[in-house]
């Protein structure tokens, strides 16, 4: 009985860790009898949300389309034209990423095959396919089916009598579960090399030596720090001509208007909640709307868009320097403030919009920023609901604030000419992002046109005429006489010098780590560059091999060749000085494609235990296996540290686009490779 329990309990753990495996694709199968000895064969795959999966049909180097092989040797099937495709929810376009046309389906796919059966017979079929969001893709992966299809039969009967035989990742059927177990309490009576094979492949690398590495929940800190960013640009609000004369007149009206001073804070917070709610109800339009995944994608990567918002940016800085208003249409303004007459509460709540509207031409740019910053993460929505109601929190706190503690009003500055500086520092400042915008759009297009150097030579001109307005040297149409430059506009200059005198440091090459990720890649660049890293690639052995020799850690860099994400790390993670110090100092590196299409040598072809019967036959098969059964994980890029005797170093990491959480990891395995040689 003992036995038993603990060859129970293990099975429950191979179903556990069957269980960790992504695959955000499930497949039923249906068959319909259309006539006699003449059959649909029907697939429906159920996409989880933000995935999608790919038509049949896909030209040039992309992801991997969907495909239906059928046995080809079995004589007494005839396949009647090509498999069709469809589903409730299809986008097809150029894509940027790939710069092909891509044909893909979210939600649900269904794929139909039409046949006649000259006997009664099984027919085996396999299928492949690739799932993607927008910053990871799982593939390929295959599943086989087999049907029985006979002659006889009611033409109009609908049946589901299928044998399916699944080589889906979340899917064990019973009679393997049941091997599974007899196999289990076999090896636990047995206490032989039966037990080696059992779980060798889960002890081959063993345990990591040291609890470092591992991923960190990125989305929570993007939620965070849109939030965060929302707040601020809130109170960047606060300080603009628009809106901060308004702070003390409204609390003022709320509090002297009314027959006590409880009334007249109520309403002074009803009127901070309606800020709060206007801004919330800005972004639930963006909710309603269907905007996938890619589309946010595109927003961040597309040249159209991107150079949509660089003009859109250009305009807005010119309108913060004086040279004309942005403002909303008048009529919609006056509509709000005649509402605003109305008593009670909805007379409060249309004040307030009206606020919203009046202050349009200064809070609109920092809206736009925050929502173009929103929609590029992989969690649009969310965000942008997070980041404009903490706009609005921010925009609202002072009216409620002084409400509450009318005495602190009196520390408020007075209104002058301060007021439109602020707008002309946020000038540049919307300049310097429509310079980012437009080079997005240059590195998708590969126009060429904003090399590194032009681009920083860029910033350096708008670091400079910053500094030289602050200073008082230059001026726009709305500038106050300076007589003397305060400690604030000191500070303020000092920091566009840094920002100027940096930005011509990174000029020549040199790195700069504060505005990581912002400056097109070093590649990218006048001066024509060689890759400092060159991984080995698609050869584990030989890179085992040379690791053993020179004595140093191996890192495993599971990717492949359609996978955004990795050539993300290998663009903007890996030059980094540091993590470039360590790649290519301390370890060897060996890059595993898992979509590699290159045929096995047939002596390497076998069947998967923990695909579940699936062929391996090509060498992306091999990989994906690999990491599958001895990391538990199926998608790229995902990054492995082992030693040379194929000792697991650190925990595995995935897609990590902070180059010192990287850093970290790496140190990580050198330092458990160190331990472990003494």
């Amino acid at each position: 009985m003992k036995k038993f329990f603990i060859s129970f309990f293990a099975i429950v753990l191979i179903q556990f860790s069957f269980g960790q495996m992504l695959n955000p694709v499930k497949w039923t199968t249906k068959i319909e009898q259309t006539g006699k000895g003449e059959y649909k064969l029907i697939f429906s795959a159920k996409v989880e949300k933000n995935w999608h999966i790919y038509t049949q049909t896909i030209v040039g180097d992309g992801p991997i389309p969907t495909s239906l092989t059928f046995d080809k040797t079995n004589k007494d099937v005839q396949l009647i034209g090509k498999p069709t495709e469809n589903g409730t929810k299809i986008h097809s376009g150029h894509d940027p990423v790939f710069d092909i046309d891509l044909k893909y389906f979210e939600n649900d796919m269904v794929l139909e095959q039409k046949l006649k059966v000259l006997k009664n017979t099984k027919l085996k079929v396999a299928m492949e396919y690739m799932s993607c969001d927008d910053s990871r893709c799982v593939g390929p992966l295959s599943e086989d089916f087999e049907f029985d299809l006979t002659l006889s039969g009611d033409p109009q009967k609908k049946t589901d009598t299928a044998k399916i035989k699944s080589q889906g990742l979340n899917n064990i059927d019973q009679q393997k579960f049941d091997s599974a177990v007899q196999a289990a309490i076999q090896t636990e009576i047995n206490k032989d090399s039966s037990q080696q094979a059992v779980v060798s492949s889960e002890n081959r690398f063993g345990k990591p030596l040291q609890d470092c590495g591992g991923n960190t929940e990125t989305e929570d800190k993007s939620l965070f720090a849109i939030i965060i960013l929302g707040f601020i640009g809130g109170l960047v609000a606060l300080v603009t001509p628009c809106v901060f004369p308004m702070i003390p007149l409204t609390v003022s009206f709320f509090t002297k208007r009314s027959e006590s001073k409880t009334k007249g804070k109520f309403e002074a917070f009803f009127y901070a909640f309606s800020i709060v709610f206007i801004y919330f109800l800005l972004a639930v339009p963006f909710l309603i709307f269907d905007i996938s995944p890619d589309t946010l994608n595109e927003i961040s990567t597309g040249a159209p868009l991107n150079v949509f918002f660089f003009l859109i940016f250009v305009i807005f800085a010119f309108s913060f320097f004086g040279y004309y208003e942005i403002e909303l249409p008048s009529f919609i303004a006056n509509k709000a403030d005649s509402a605003s007459n109305v008593g009670g509460m909805v007379g409060i709540f249309f004040m307030a919009l009206t606020l919203a509207i009046v202050s349009f031409s200064c809070t609109g740019p920092i809206i736009g920023s925050l929502l173009v910053g929103a929609l590029s993460s992989s969690s649009g929505k969310l965000n942008l609901v997070a980041g404009m109601t903490s706009f609005g929190f921010a925009l609202a706190l002072p009216f409620g604030l002084f409400a509450l503690f009318p005495n602190m009003m009196k520390s408020l500055p007075k209104s002058g000419g301060w007021l439109n500086s602020v707008k002309v520092v946020l000038g540049f400042v919307e300049l310097i992002f429509a310079i980012k915008f437009l080079s997005n759009a240059d590195l998708v297009a590969h126009w060429g046109i904003l090399k590194r150097e032009v681009f920083l030579g860029l910033w350096f001109l708008c670091g400079a005429g910053l500094f030289v307005y602050l200073i008082g040297k230059l001026k726009f149409p709305h500038d106050s006489p300076l007589q003397k430059l305060s400690s604030l506009r000191i500070s303020a200059a000092a920091l566009a010098l840094f920002f100027t005198v940096y930005t011509a440091y990174g000029i020549p090459g040199n790195d700069l780590h504060f505005f990581s990720g912002f400056p097109p890649p070093k590649f990218y660049s006048l001066l024509k560059t060689e890759s400092a890293i060159e991984p080995i690639k698609n050869d584990y052995e030989g890179a085992l091999a040379q690791a053993k020799a020179e004595n140093k850690p191996l890192m495993i860099d599971f990717t492949g060749w359609a996978c955004v994400n990795c050539r993300k790390m290998e663009e903007n993670v890996w030059p980094d000085v540091e993590v470039l110090k360590r790649l290519s100092e301390k370890y060897v590196i060996v890059s595993l494609y898992v979509d590699d299409k290159k045929e096995l040598p047939e002596s390497e072809k076998h069947i998967s235990e923990i695909f579940q019967g699936k062929k391996i036959k090509t060498l992306g098969n091999k990989f994906s296996e690999m990491q599958a059964k001895y990391f538990g994980a199926n998608t790229q890029p995902y990054y492995v540290l082992i030693s040379p005797n194929e000792q697991l170093l650190a925990n595995p990491r995935g897609y990590t686009p902070d180059a010192k959480e990287y850093t970290a990891f790496l140190d990580c395995g050198v330092n458990a490779l160190d331990a472990l040689k003494k």
